[in-house]
């Protein structure tokens, strides 16, 4: 089947996704809700019938099928509509939603994570159906808050979504590579509960600073023996016990002993590493730094991610392998996902085979001065298409 894809419609889509500023903010008003918007317009102007579901008020998933006409398998191409705040804008270059392109290049806060690779796949879609009668069907999710707590993905596993889905491609930028393996994320909040007294009498206190300061270090040496334990994991490297925030106390009483501190820890981890093992050996820590120090510490698990870990031999990652060969002439490169992705609760909680590949620098998301090369964006919509022809018709 020859595919021909809408060069130019699908880069001035990914412009103007871009465009729209849809951090999740709602102290300035701002939300998902213009991006999606924007994406179910232009499903319709397709002739599809996309579905808005409202996750929680303000924040939508757009979900679309689009039937082949012919028997077969189901797709799921995957993207957010969210994206995390440009920061301080004096520091870029250029205004960060102005969607401009010079030089070849796409820029603005979303271009690469992940509003181009949203953009391909709806266009690659889009391409598929009209190049005739494929086999089976695909499924569009252009899903809300993948980059803070997922309700987006984990309301579209609730609603029973995935049970008529075989496998799902994300679109999240990879830098060329495929990527069948992602770490898993766990983030935990440890409250600390000690004893007030004056700075110049710390003995009449029981101080929350210090023993997580204490607990900091140890879980230092945890993440030291586990990457002895376990090694590193093919793609993906080692195992991280990272502390991100401590506060306690205030910056107008530096005399006082706080009664209270809190502890944020950002885990991540490879699927050799088991999350209830890992979270017993912090539990052990926390009890043995509470004894030491007569301050209670009590551990909440803020969310709790899968590390996923998908067979390149997989029919899925097989077509889109393929596909990648036939578009870009080139042999499949196969890398990990160091972060977490929507694929990460489709693949646990959906069932799902889930790989992730899109264009992009695999490094570039967040930073000042994002950007996607243009060319890319057309290239990938191009694999998109034939991956999902190779997946649904068996192909691969």
């Amino acid at each position: 089947m020859s595919i021909d894809v809408d060069s130019e419609g699908v880069v001035a889509f990914a412009q103007e996704l871009v465009r729209i500023e849809s951090v999740n903010d709602p102290s300035s008003g701002l939300s998902e809700a213009p991006a999606a918007a924007a994406v179910a317009t232009k499903m319709r102007s397709f002739g599809w019938e996309p579905v808005v579901e409202e996750v929680v008020p303000g924040r939508p998933n757009v979900i679309c099928r689009v039937d082949g006409g012919l028997p077969g398998r189901t797709l799921m191409f995957e993207g957010h509509t969210d994206v995390v705040t440009a920061g301080d804008r004096s520091a870029w270059e250029r205004d960060p939603f102005s969607g401009d392109i010079e030089f070849g290049r796409l820029f603005g806060r979303g271009s690469a994570d992940m509003k181009s690779g949203l953009a391909a796949v709806i266009y690659a879609t889009r391409a598929l159906e009209l190049a005739g009668p494929f086999s089976g069907a695909i499924v569009i999710g252009a899903l809300c808050d993948e980059e803070e707590m997922m309700i987006g993905v984990k309301h579209f596993v609730e609603q029973g979504h995935c049970e008529s889905i075989d496998a799902v491609i994300s679109a999240e930028p990879e830098g060329g590579e495929i990527c069948a393996v992602s770490k898993g994320a766990i983030r935990i909040r440890i409250d600390a509960v000690g004893r007030m007294a004056h700075g110049a009498m710390p003995f009449k206190g029981a101080n929350p600073v210090a023993a997580l300061a204490a607990v900091a270090v140890r879980l230092g040496d945890l993440q030291t023996a586990m990457q002895r334990d376990f090694g590193e994991y093919q793609h993906l490297g080692h195992v991280w016990l990272t502390p991100t925030m401590i506060h306690g106390g205030s910056i107008e009483q530096l005399n006082v002993i706080p009664a209270e501190a809190v502890m944020t820890v950002d885990v991540r981890t490879t699927p050799a590493v088991d999350h209830g093992d890992l979270l017993d050996r912090v539990s052990v820590v926390l009890s043995d730094i509470g004894t030491e120090s007569g301050v209670e510490l009590t551990p909440t698990i803020i969310d709790d991610r899968p590390s996923t870990d998908t067979p390149t031999s997989s029919p899925v990652c097989s077509a889109l392998a393929a596909a990648h060969v036939s578009v870009t002439g080139e042999p499949p490169v196969y890398g990990g996902v160091p972060g977490s992705t929507d694929g990460t609760i489709l693949w646990r909680d959906g069932g799902l085979d889930s790989v992730v590949y899109g264009p992009g620098d695999k490094w570039i998301a967040h930073q000042v001065d994002e950007y996607v090369d243009v060319e890319e964006i057309v290239t990938y919509t191009r694999v998109y298409a034939r991956a999902a022809l190779n997946f649904l018709t068996e192909v691969a």
